[in-house]
């Protein structure tokens, strides 16, 4: 029987090896969206080209290098496999895309379309559990640019941002509890920063994200796209739910890049935390699903080495949900159980 439904799992991207010419040209990609650096496009074409890039590049290559396996970058090899273990529980066929880099949106839907001409509708899932414009709204908008400019014959549909979904709330917290059995003084809940710019930016009501005192906290209908809002409930939601009292877990914002970005900063608390007696510590990145450099090098190597220089003892990294079969699970009902409230339809 011809499959008349297709999956599409989208995710970040990464470089196609550790070579500075290749990390170069996914920085270049990556940085040159106008969702990421929401500037000007001259001016960002001089800050990227000018004075990023050309630094940062050998720098993200050596990074890389410290965590890059012999299957290649983590996170395109978590997302592959992902993608295998969801495709032995369920029927319709599943590809791959990265927002930068390859293989991108057009090739997951040739790709569907070669196999399976009578297709009627692609479901794309954006891996990212909270709405920021640097994230899923630049994925989903891309997916969309490429799905009009090709004229794709089938309906494309996205899974909403699951930030508060159950199912993705008990994946979280059963991938949690085996770190927990051990002693431990503190829990540091670290998401990806953005500016502080792109809350109001996405702002439906024009009149909420940062005007509004204690923003995250009033509700409005600002927090469809709030990403503050969203780690926020996320946390609450995890924390809640295994029974963890609010002074055992905070949270902070990594990998910031200039000012103006949310705070508190990962990196120094790490230096802090242990000057307030906090010796023993779990961290987590609930903004990723699958691991990458942002979890792998950023917060488990750089991140210990900073904390233990600081006066900490122990420092585990708990690791993302990545193929979990919870997780695997959640994804599974997604598809098969899924209700128009769940997805954005594009006609």
């Amino acid at each position: 029987m011809a499959a008349k439904k297709g999956i599409v799992l989208m995710n970040l991207g990464s470089p196609d090896s550790t070579e500075v010419k290749d990390v170069r040209r996914y920085l270049n990609e990556f940085l040159m969206d106008g969702r990421v650096i929401d500037v000007p496009y001259l001016l960002r074409l001089l800050i990227v080209k000018g004075f990023v890039v050309p630094f940062r590049a050998p720098k993200s290559a050596e990074a890389y290098s410290t965590i890059w396996t012999k299957e290649g970058s983590p996170l395109v090899v978590l997302t592959k496999q992902l993608q295998e273990a969801l495709q032995q529980q369920i029927e319709e066929p599943i590809e791959i895309a990265m927002r930068y880099g390859s293989p991108s949106p057009k090739e997951a839907f040739d790709n569907l379309l070669q196999q399976h001409p009578q297709i009627e509708e692609v479901i794309a899932i954006p891996l990212y559990p909270h709405y920021a414009m640097a994230s899923y709204e630049t994925a989903v908008e891309y997916a969309k640019e490429i799905y009009t400019k090709h004229n794709y014959s089938f309906r494309l549909s996205f899974i909403k941002p699951f930030y508060d979904e159950a199912n993705y709330i008990n994946a979280m917290v059963e991938n949690m509890k085996p770190y927990l059995k051990e002693a431990y003084d503190h829990i540091l809940f670290s998401y990806h920063g953005i500016p502080a710019r792109h809350l109001v930016k996405v702002d439906p009501t024009g009149s909420h994200c940062q005007k509004v005192g204690d923003c995250c906290n009033v509700n409005s209908a600002a927090h469809k796209t709030c990403y503050r809002h969203q780690c926020f409930e996320t946390t609450r939601l995890v924390t809640e739910a295994l029974n963890i009292p609010k002074e055992k877990f905070s949270i902070a914002f990594q990998s910031r890049l200039g000012k103006g970005w949310l705070q508190p900063f990962t990196d120094v608390r790490l230096e802090q935390m242990p000057k307030e007696g906090i010796k023993k510590l779990l961290i987590i990145s609930p903004a990723f699903v699958s691991d990458c450099l942002e979890t792998l090098e950023e917060l488990e190597e750089r991140g210990k080495e900073t904390f233990i220089e600081a006066g900490g003892e122990t420092y585990k990294m708990i690791p993302c949900l990545n193929v979990h079969p919870l997780w695997v699970e959640t994804l599974e009902k997604w598809i098969t159980d899924i209700r128009e409230e769940k997805r954005e339809m594009i006609i």
